[in-house]
């Protein structure tokens, strides 16, 4: 018994000191950790302080939205200062130092005032506070929008002045010759007269015997000279006579052939029938497309061998109305039962022809539908005839005209009085254009007739288009 209770008693002993032992292990640890613990929470409240410095607790909360997305491999800090040398480098150009963003914030800004302060002169006073780069540029762009603009306009200008002034040299280059001539014609005379100066000058120091006998000379040359005139005169007028007595003769040999006549160019025949068809009222003539003939065109029907320009020769009036490369059909639009049309029977139309153009002058008055009154359109219904027919007409009568259609002579009434014109104040100016119609269709007349150009009345004219016909007709104009 004694040796078990000794045994039992040394196991309470060891436990109480293992006891003993942990408590004191333990309670260091604890210490150990406590400590370590303050030291953790002292750093953390430094850290805090220390960030509480660089973001609020707002601003922590809606960092994100403050500052962008960050990128993965840098803070909401480091993504802030990309932006921040992204936007001096935008502003300044070029990459921004390593330095503080103050540092870098205060430079751009010394830059952008300078700027802004050197553009005053630009863009007028501003305020720097309240004035932006951006607005800066924006009218810095206008002002050199608006200056290339006045370059451009300075340049047509000076485009402009250089031409002025080119052609001003070329007039003072043409000026210049003329004055050159004119300064060679004067040199010229002065060097005639000149000369003549010396002559007189050598001719008064000859002594009198000399010019007596030098003045007896001239005038043997000039008895000379005389002499040999008055034969080649007396030669001349033998020819004369010789050329008058050949020129009797030749008249009188002319006469047994008849007198010319003016208007004789416009009577020659444009073509002839071919054929007839009398149950149709259709005749084929011998001018087709080769011949530059369109549907439309008349022509008046003339007896083989007969004189077309006589009055009342034609015998009938036909209008192309199919074509033919060398022939054409034709309608009958107006004929005489007694004057049937036969083959061989010849066609003529004053204004059109198929290797010319005839030129017509339109002059006078008109009465075209016979009531007895001028026509005031007359003129112009006249020449789109035609033009129609493929003739033109022209303002005055040249060599070029062919055909003058002549109408009634302009009325010109009495000059008005001072009571008329106080009625009608344009009476004067009216006067005054029938005057002036008066002497143009005068001067007209005679220039015609001086040209030998066949004048032709409205009706003739008419007759020789084959369009009598067709005058009564709706469209005929």
């Amino acid at each position: 018994m004694p040796a078990l209770r000794r045994k039992q008693s040394n196991a309470m002993l060891y436990t109480l000191i293992i006891f003993v032992g942990l408590f004191i292990v333990s309670t260091t640890v604890a210490v150990f950790y406590y400590v370590k613990a303050e030291e953790h929470r002292t750093a953390r409240n430094d850290l805090q302080t220390e960030f509480d410095n660089f973001v609020s607790a707002d601003e922590k909360e809606d960092a994100g939205s403050i500052v962008g997305q960050a990128d993965n491999a840098s803070t909401y800090l480091g993504t802030m200062v990309q932006h921040l040398d992204k936007a001096i480098s935008l502003i300044s150009g070029g990459l921004p130092e390593s330095t503080s963003a103050e540092v870098k914030i205060n430079k751009v800004s010394a830059q952008a005032a300078d700027m802004l302060q050197n553009s005053v002169q630009y863009i007028g006073e501003k305020d720097p506070n309240l004035t932006g780069l951006v607005q800066v540029i924006k009218e810095l762009t206008q002002k050199l929008k608006d200056t290339l603009d006045s370059k451009v306009a300075a340049q047509k200008n000076l485009a402009d002045l250089q031409m002025k002034f080119e052609e001003a040299e070329a007039a003072n280059r043409d000026a210049y010759q003329v004055l050159l001539k004119a300064k060679d014609e004067l040199m010229q005379d002065y060097n005639d007269v000149k000369s003549d100066y010396a002559a007189l000058s050598e001719l008064l120091e000859e002594t009198t015997d000399e010019q007596v006998q030098s003045l007896k000379e001239q005038l043997d040359r000039e008895k000379n000279n005389f002499k040999s005139l008055n034969d080649q005169f007396t030669e001349t007028q033998a020819i004369l006579s010789e050329t008058k007595i050949m020129l009797e003769d030749a008249k009188k040999e002319l006469a047994g052939f008849g007198v010319p006549q003016q208007d004789s160019l416009a009577y020659i025949p444009d073509g002839q029938i071919l054929s007839i068809d009398n149950n149709t009222k259709i005749v084929y003539v011998n001018l087709g497309s080769n011949d530059r003939v369109y549907r439309g065109l008349t022509f008046a029907v003339y007896d083989k061998g007969a004189y077309i320009g006589q009055e009342g020769q034609d015998k009938a009036e036909i209008e192309i109305f199919d074509i033919g490369t060398t022939y054409s059909a034709a309608r009958i639009i107006k004929s005489e039962i007694n004057k049937p049309i036969l083959n061989g029977d010849t066609i003529a139309n004053l204004i059109w022809a198929s290797k010319k153009t005839n030129e017509f002058v339109i002059a006078g008055d008109f009465d075209l539908n016979k009531d007895g009154k001028n026509d005031f359109d007359a003129e112009a219904k006249i020449k789109l005839i035609i033009e129609k027919w493929g003739g033109k007409v022209a303002d005055k009568v040249s060599i070029e005209t062919d055909f003058l259609i002549f109408g009634t002579q302009p009325q010109v009434v009495g000059k008005p009085t001072d009571e008329e014109l106080e009625i009608d104040p344009t009476a004067m100016k009216q006067y005054e254009t029938a005057v002036e119609r008066l002497q143009q269709y005068n001067k007209l007349e005679e220039r015609a007739k001086a040209l030998w150009i066949p004048i032709f009345t409205y009706e003739k004219f008419v007759h020789l288009i084959g369009y009598t016909g067709k005058m009564g007709q709706a469209g005929a104009f």
